[in-house]
């Protein structure tokens, strides 16, 4: 299927992008017109997803983030934040609730689960010394229509 519209943008793993990328996405799918709590769904995890790459992809150095918004007929929206970094070795152990390569004292290894609870779908492929890809998808509910 091919989207009624996309964007594309390429930031570093700095924690003051993480801001930009929700600003990006919202602004971005603002002209859909969806709901207050479909947009803070969708920079909920748009967040997390953003951060995971901060945090986790480049432990020791800043690398690049490229972030894909694409909408598709049926208001389907699907979007995918992708590095090149350190990967994921075991992404079923990486999806599980509680589980965290960082500091547990500072990280609460939630993540996945909080995109999952935000979001229609969360697909994740990941190859160790090449980078991970989340791909988050979520429906807009048409005007009138119940979330």
């Amino acid at each position: 299927m091919k989207p009624e519209n996309t964007t594309r943008i390429q930031f570093d793993s700095l924690s003051v992008n993480e801001g930009f990328a929700r600003g990006a996405v919202a602004a971005f799918l603002a002209r859909y017109d969806p709901t207050v709590p479909q947009m803070a769904d969708i920079k909920t995890a748009v967040s997390e997803a953003v951060t995971n790459c901060i945090v986790h992809a480049y432990p020791d150095r800043v690398g690049p983030i490229v972030l894909t918004v694409s909408v598709y007929p049926g208001r389907l929206v699907r979007i995918t934040v992708a590095d090149r970094g350190v990967g994921i070795p075991d992404v079923a152990q990486a999806m599980e609730p509680l589980y965290t390569t960082g500091n547990p004292e500072e990280r609460s290894g939630l993540g996945f689960a909080v995109m999952q609870s935000f979001m229609d779908g969360v697909r994740v492929a990941s190859r160790p010394a090449r980078g991970t890809r989340v791909t988050l998808t979520k429906r807009l509910a048409a005007k009138g229509e119940d979330t």
